[in-house]
């Protein structure tokens, strides 16, 4: 091995999985979060639940679930994990024209979920692009990023805020 902190290369620099297989299993939970920004119009008709395509949270939070479950298949050198549990919440923040989305991923097991909590973020926020996108094709995904993480040999992270 190598003493990179690049922990998905190998002493030659050949890319291959991180063996887990010594790691004990211990409770970890990540949370992500992003947001979509986009036309004042286009938020009023999500937050008024009437939009084209229907219940435009409700799909994004199932689309945000189920991609959870597939992060290894997405992420090439992910391990595949059991999720012991996967939440999305939604604000609308209508001072900023855009859609705030939350990741939770808990998982008891011998590596993080912080793919997963990212990668629910992302598919969530997609999902609202597509199902808004006859309405407003400028909508942006921006912001997306781990803010938390429990669990494991590394202990907790937390983002800190910008610096004022």
């Amino acid at each position: 091995m190598t003493d990179s902190p690049l922990t998905h290369f190998d002493a030659q620099g050949q890319a291959h999985m991180v063996d887990v297989g010594a790691k004990g299993a211990t409770h970890r939970v990540a949370l992500a979060t992003g947001r979509i920004t986009m036309q004042p119009a286009t938020l009023q008709q999500i937050g008024a639940g009437n939009a084209k395509k229907g219940d435009v949270l409700a799909v994004a939070r199932v689309a945000g679930i189920m991609a959870s479950k597939k992060t290894s298949e997405l992420i090439p050198l992910c391990h595949p994990i059991a999720l012991t549990r996967v939440a999305l919440d939604f604000e609308l923040l209508h001072g900023e024209s855009a859609v705030q989305c939350s990741a939770r991923a808990e998982t008891v097991g011998p590596t993080g979920v912080e793919m997963e909590a990212l990668t629910a973020v992302q598919v969530a926020l997609l999902t609202i692009y597509d199902m808004c996108k006859a309405m407003d094709r400028g909508m942006v995904i921006e912001g997306v990023c781990l803010l938390e993480k429990h669990g494991g040999k590394s202990g907790s992270f937390l983002r800190r805020p910008p610096a004022a």
